[in-house]
C-alpha cells in the first residue's frame, strides 16, 4: 500500500483545497500522471503520483477545504496489482485523514521543486537527530527515496542538543482576546474566514517585521525625461501591439542599479550573505484574499518590451492563480507599486529572504528650486526599505544614487 499524501507545493503552504480528483478508484497511475489540482495559498496547481499501483481509495472529497500538508489524500495498491482483499473503501469524506502517528510508518515525501531531496518525514527528523546531511545518503526506497534503513545504516549517533531539545516541554500559547473580550458586541461586525493566502501573508510578514531589522531611505525622482521616453517608446512599440508602463521602466531602471550596486542584491542567511548573481525582480501584484510576488528573472538582460509582455503575463496569471512555483519562489529583490492608487509615499516589509524592497509613489507635478527659480516637475518619491543586516545605509544610499541617475536619465538604460 502506498499512501498519496498532500504535497507542500510551496515554501509558505501549510494547506489547500483538493480541488479536483482527476483519477477514480480502480484507475491505474504511473509515476507522472496527474491525480489531482490542489489550490494552494498562491496558485491552482497539479498534483503527480510518484509511485505506480492501482487507486484503491480516495480519502478526502473533491472541495475539501484545509487539508494539511502531508495528510493521505489518496491510497494506491501495488504496482500493477489489484486493489487488496478488504472491506470495500469507504466514501470520500469531507475532512482530510489524519496522518498517522506511529513513527514506524515510511511516508513518501513528494518533491516541491528542482533539487529537492527524497526522503521520507521518518528518514529526514532520524537524519536531523543524528547529524546527517541527506544529499550525502544513497535512497533505497523506490524512485531513490532515502528511507529509515538508509540513514540508519549510516551509523551516526544522536546528537546530544538535538535529544535535549526533543526533551525541553513544548511553550505554551497565551490565545489572543476575542473580540467579545474586548468590548465588540457580536452584532456589530461581520467575520470574513481567513483563507489560506490571507493566513499565510499574515504570518510571513509577522515574522519578517519582527525578526527582521528593518531601516528605510527615501528620496524624490524627477521622471520628466522618463515620461517623455516612456511615450516616444510606446510609439516605437504600438504596431506591435505593446505598451511600456512607468512600472515597467521603474522594474528595468532596479534591475541595472542592483547590477551596479551589487551588493544590495543580497539575502542574509546563517551561513553568510548570498550576493544574486542576477537581478530576479519580485513584483508585488494584488489578488483577491491577498497579494503574490511573480518573478521577472534576469531582468537586467531583457528590454522594456520584453519586461512590459513579461510583466503584464506574469501578472494576470497571478490574480487568476495560475502561477506554477518557481514563478513566484525566490527573487532577489522586490517592487511594490501604488502610484496608481495616488498614493505619495510609503514603506514596504521586507519579502524574505531578500534584503530590500523598493516602495514606489505616484508621479505627481510639485514646486522645486532650480537655478534660484521655482519651477514645475514631476517627481515621484520611493523609499528603499533595506535589512540591516545585509545592507547597511552607505550601500542603501549608493544603490538610490544609481536608480535615480537611470530614472531622470532613461537613455542609460538602453546604453
Amino acid at each position: 500500500m502506498t499512501d498519496i499524501l498532500m504535497p507542500a507545493l510551496s515554501p509558505t503552504m501549510e494547506e489547500g483545497i483538493l480541488a479536483k480528483w482527476l483519477v477514480k478508484v480502480g484507475d491505474s497511475v504511473r509515476s507522472g500522471d496527474v491525480v489531482a489540482e490542489i489550490e494552494t495559498d498562491k496558485a491552482t496547481m497539479e498534483v503527480e503520483a510518484v509511485d505506480e499501483g492501482v487507486v484503491e481509495a480516495l480519502l478526502v472529497a473533491e472541495g475539501t477545504e484545509g487539508v494539511k500538508v502531508n495528510t493521505p489524500i489518496a491510497r494506491l495498491s501495488g504496482e500493477g496489482g489489484s486493489p487488496a482483499a478488504t472491506p470495500a473503501p469507504p466514501p470520500p469524506v469531507a475532512a482530510p485523514a489524519p496522518r498517522s502517528l506511529d513513527p514506524a510508518v515510511e511516508k513518501p515525501d513528494l518533491p516541491t521543486g528542482s533539487g529537492r531531496i527524497f526522503a521520507s518525514p521518518l528518514a529526514r527528523r532520524l537524519a536531523a537527530e543524528r547529524g546527517l546531511d541527506l544529499s550525502t545518503l544513497t535512497g533505497s526506497g523506490p524512485h531513490g527515496r532515502i528511507i529509515r534503513a538508509d540513514v540508519e545504516a549510516a551509523g551516526a549517533s544522536p546528537r546530544p542538543a538535538a535529544q535535549a531539545t526533543a526533551a525541553a516541554p513544548a511553550p505554551t500559547s497565551v490565545p489572543a482576546p476575542t473580540l467579545a473580550q474586548l468590548g465588540y458586541p457580536d452584532d456589530s461586525y461581520t467575520l470574513v474566514p481567513l483563507d489560506g493566502m490571507r493566513r499565510t501573508v499574515a504570518r510571513r510578514l509577522t515574522e519578517s517585521a519582527r525578526d527582521i531589522p528593518h531601516f528605510p531611505l527615501t528620496i524624490d525622482v524627477e521622471i520628466d525625461a522618463l515620461l517623455v521616453a516612456r511615450t516616444r517608446i510606446n510609439g516605437l512599440l504600438e504596431a506591435r501591439g505593446i505598451k511600456v508602463s512607468v512600472n515597467d521602466l521603474v522594474i528595468k531602471a532596479a534591475a541595472l542599479a542592483l547590477k551596479q550596486v551589487p551588493e544590495a542584491n543580497a539575502s542574509f542567511t546563517p551561513e553568510g550573505i548570498a550576493l544574486h548573481r542576477h537581478a530576479d525582480i519580485s513584483m508585488a501584484v494584488a489578488v483577491e484574499g491577498g497579494l503574490i510576488t511573480p518573478i521577472l528573472r534576469r531582468a537586467e538582460q531583457k528590454g522594456l518590451a520584453d519586461i512590459a509582455q513579461e510583466a503584464k503575463n506574469l501578472a494576470e496569471r497571478a490574480r487568476s492563480r495560475k502561477l506554477k512555483p518557481e514563478e513566484f519562489q525566490g527573487g532577489s529583490f522586490s517592487i511594490s507599486n501604488l502610484g496608481m492608487f495616488g498614493i505619495r509615499q510609503f514603506g514596504s516589509i521586507i519579502n524574505p529572504p531578500q534584503g530590500a524592497i523598493l516602495s514606489v509613489g505616484a508621479g505627481e507635478a510639485r514646486a522645486v528650486i532650480r537655478d534660484g527659480q521655482v519651477v514645475s516637475r514631476t517627481l515621484m518619491t520611493v523609499t528603499l526599505t533595506c535589512d540591516h543586516r545585509v545592507i547597511d545605509g552607505a550601500i542603501g544610499a549608493r544603490w538610490l544614487a544609481a536608480f535615480r541617475a537611470l530614472i531622470e536619465e532613461p537613455v542609460t538604460m538602453i546604453v
